[in-house]
């Protein structure tokens, strides 16, 4: 039976498949549309279904800038299995994908899932016939956007973790190795904030009742329990806000001081940070 480019488009439009996918699903089922409709079920979304419930704590985390330095992206695709995350067709199309994210530019998740990715297939069309093909859940779980002057992006080894950071101003001496550190620290240190104000606040009380409930565990008097709560909160300002952690560089100073040091007017603008199994 001859199956028409236009019968492929028709099917496409009904199923959001792929057009190769559309085209083998008609061959199969001799034209008929509601049974090539079962058939892609059966073959992609069916199974995406299926597996909806499966954990997929695997997958490849990558982070790029574009050419400009003023667009900084970071992706993570999850899949079930670091099998299937190792496979050079995942990573190939994780990759892929953030090739097209900096050609486009794309500022939400949704804008990046609806990227042409291959002919007229989004990549949410090519994610669903990947499941199909693997057996396997993917999922295109995380993306994060940052524009500024000058932006910074890091991929540590082995594409399990990744982060962007972004900058006020590319006017700042060494400013490309300078962000290259600060995006190292924000991976290895992993700051909820920029800084003390930039905290949650509900991150904050949590803190400060976690330090009442210690210091009364520790038989602390309870005219002392708010003055000890507040110094453990302090303790978390230094641990967990980027600009007062501690320089991995060089630990006299923290990472505020060393900005300061660089250019009075410095500041980071936004970070992000990316990490498979968080």
């Amino acid at each position: 039976m001859n199956i028409t480019a236009s019968d492929v488009n028709k099917l496409r439009q009904m199923t959001g498949a792929g057009m190769m996918d559309c085209k083998k699903a008609l061959q199969e089922c001799e034209g008929d549309f509601e049974a090539a409709v079962d058939n892609l079920r059966k073959k992609g979304q069916k199974v995406a279904s299926k597996r909806a419930d499966r954990d997929a704590s695997e997958g490849v985390v990558l982070a790029r800038a574009n050419e400009a330095k003023t667009y900084a992206a970071a992706i993570m695709v999850n899949c079930e299995t670091d099998f299937v995350a190792k496979n050079d067709e995942f990573s190939g199309m994780v990759s892929k994908l953030m090739d097209i994210v900096m050609a486009n530019q794309p500022k939400t998740i949704e804008e990046a899932k609806a990227l042409a990715f291959d002919g007229n297939e989004t990549f949410d069309d090519f994610l669903t016939n990947m499941i199909g093909k693997t057996g396997e859940k993917m999922t295109f779980a995380h993306f994060k956007v940052i524009e500024a002057p000058i932006v910074s992006a890091y991929i540590h080894q082995g594409n399990r973790l990744a982060t962007i950071v972004g900058f006020n101003t590319k006017d700042a001496a060494n400013i490309e190795t300078l962000g290259h550190e600060i995006a190292m620290q924000i991976a290895a240190m992993a700051p909820v904030a920029i800084d003390r104000d930039d905290v949650d606040p509900t991150i904050v009380e949590r803190e400060l009742e976690i330090g009442r409930d210690q210091a009364r565990t520790e038989g602390k008097p309870e005219n002392m329990i708010e003055k000890i709560a507040e110094g453990k909160l302090n303790r978390f300002y230094k641990e967990s806000t980027l600009l007062n952690q501690d320089f991995i560089r060089d630990t006299k100073k923290t990472v505020g001081q060393y900005l300061t040091e660089v250019s009075k007017d410095l500041k980071v603008t936004a970070f992000n940070r990316l990490m498979l199994g968080e």
